[in-house]
């Protein structure tokens, strides 16, 4: 009950606070699939969880750094108990378990994933950091797994860098159509058509920085 309190809490102050809403450029899968998005903010998940259609959000676990959410026990309650987070340690010489094999885990227990490809949160001017090769492998070992790529716009300007106060600004959350890992395709190019993906959905005017 307290869980479901928090989590209805933090809907609505989502909300609230981002006046969020979604834009579609296609139906959202029915079965599970992994939303995959741009990281300005350590409230960037719960913007795409918040515009979910309310069964797939009861359905939609973000992937998080454990190092991040295990630090204090109000931290650490609200990435377990609250978002249900899949916790994955960044450090490779700490792992007890392949992130890999944690997400797939999780895929097959019929639950949606929301994960940031970037690896971390992008304090720099250009739109996206690198990918990260999870995307890539966590597709591979799931063949037909739809990534839909959801960008977030808006939300960096709600906090900026260095401000503890948020500013109320309208946000949105701008879903593609998904994709999916071709047989045989390499890594790089398909990080690379991930990418443009994502970049496709930011809104008309930006450019490329």
């Amino acid at each position: 009950m307290l869980e479901a309190l928090a989590r209805t809490a933090l809907l609505g102050f989502a909300h609230l606070l981002t006046g969020v809403r979604a834009i579609y450029d296609a139906p959202l899968p029915e079965q599970p699939c992994v939303y995959f998005g741009n990281h300005v903010s350590h409230g960037d998940f719960a913007l795409i969880w918040a515009v979910l259609p309310a069964d797939r959000r009861r359905r939609a676990r973000p992937v998080a750094g454990a190092d991040y959410w295990e630090k204090g026990l109000v931290r650490r309650y609200v990435g377990r108990r609250v978002v249900r987070a899949v916790l994955i340690e960044r450090e490779r010489e700490k792992r007890t378990e392949d992130p890999i094999t944690q997400m797939s885990a999780v895929l097959a227990a019929g639950d949606s994933l929301i994960l940031f490809p970037e690896g971390t949160r992008n304090l720099t001017d250009s739109d996206l950091l690198p990918f990260k090769s999870g995307l890539y492998h966590l597709g591979r070992t799931n063949p037909g797994l739809p990534l839909v790529p959801a960008w977030i716009d808006n939300l960096h300007r709600v906090l900026p860098k260095g401000e503890i106060v948020p500013v109320p600004l309208l946000c949105t959350v701008h879903f593609g159509a998904p994709i999916l890992v071709q047989d045989g395709e390499d890594k790089e190019g398909f990080l690379e058509r991930a990418r443009c993906a994502l970049l496709a959905r930011r809104p008309a005017g930006m450019e490329p920085a």
